[in-house]
């Protein structure tokens, strides 16, 4: 199985309702890519410099499963909204054993 985390800092100008919008967005992208098999998103409540504003947390079966998500047009689309509105984002990919 393969883990896909992503932390996105969002630009301080991002309205509160975009920030959902777009967790909403990331947790439908389950019913539209069969290849992802599990998603969790979550918003960061902690106050410290060092937080991100969302996390996500992605499972697939193998490293082509995740391919198949990066390159999905429905996570594209999700994908271009983080870029308008996200400040910076960090991503960890491993194989779970």
């Amino acid at each position: 199985m393969v883990t896909h985390i992503v932390m996105i800092k969002f630009k301080t100008e991002t309205p509160k309702d975009k920030i959902l919008e777009i967790k909403r967005d990331l947790e439908e992208l389950v019913d539209s890519i069969d290849e992802l098999k599990f998603m969790e998103v979550g918003l960061n409540f902690a106050n410290s410099d060092r937080a991100m504003d969302l996390v996500l947390t992605a499972k697939f079966d193998d490293k082509d499963g995740l391919k198949v998500y990066a390159n999905a047009p429905s996570h594209l689309k999700v994908k271009d909204k983080i870029k308008e509105y996200g400040e910076y984002t960090k991503v960890v990919d491993y194989i779970n054993e």
